[in-house]
């Protein structure tokens, strides 16, 4: 049994500014149980683009840098399963109205594919209203099974 198997559950929750700093303040705090849970270089990869994608999102566009309003970060590894919720304290927000980044007419555009990132690196990935204000995205990454 790998090393990684045997370490029990757990949860980090951290209270983030909004600002582009705590991006990789994020980044950091996943990607150290993702290490400690035996991710392959290229998972930790996609899972790295992932989390700065949404927490971008959450700054940027959920937040808008407000200095009084935070994002929230809740990671936890269970098993061969991490779970990556990000939180932020803006207005709503509807997936289902953001422009398709293949879309021949949006192909140049500097902005708009971090959604589409997201979907694609990780293995579940959900957007929902977040109580009592805001937007949360679930991201889920299981661990592969080695051979």
């Amino acid at each position: 049994m790998a090393e990684h198997d045997r370490v029990a559950a757990q949860t980090v929750e951290e209270l983030l500014e909004s600002s582009l700093e705590s991006v990789d303040q994020a980044e950091d705090t996943v990607l150290r149980l993702a290490t400690a849970m035996g991710f392959d270089e290229d998972d930790m990869h996609r899972i790295g683009i992932a989390v700065r994608e949404c927490m971008v999102n959450a700054v940027v566009h959920g937040n808008r840098y407000h200095s009084r309003k935070k994002v929230h970060l809740t990671v936890s590894r269970n098993g061969e399963r991490l779970e990556i919720l990000v939180g932020d304290e803006g207005g709503s927000f509807d997936a289902s109205k953001i422009p398709d980044p293949l879309a021949e007419e949006n192909l140049l555009r500097q902005s708009g594919r971090g959604l589409l990132m997201m979907r694609a690196f990780m293995d579940e990935f959900q957007v929902r209203p977040r109580e009592p204000l805001g937007t949360e995205v679930r991201m889920v990454k299981y661990l592969a099974k080695a051979g």
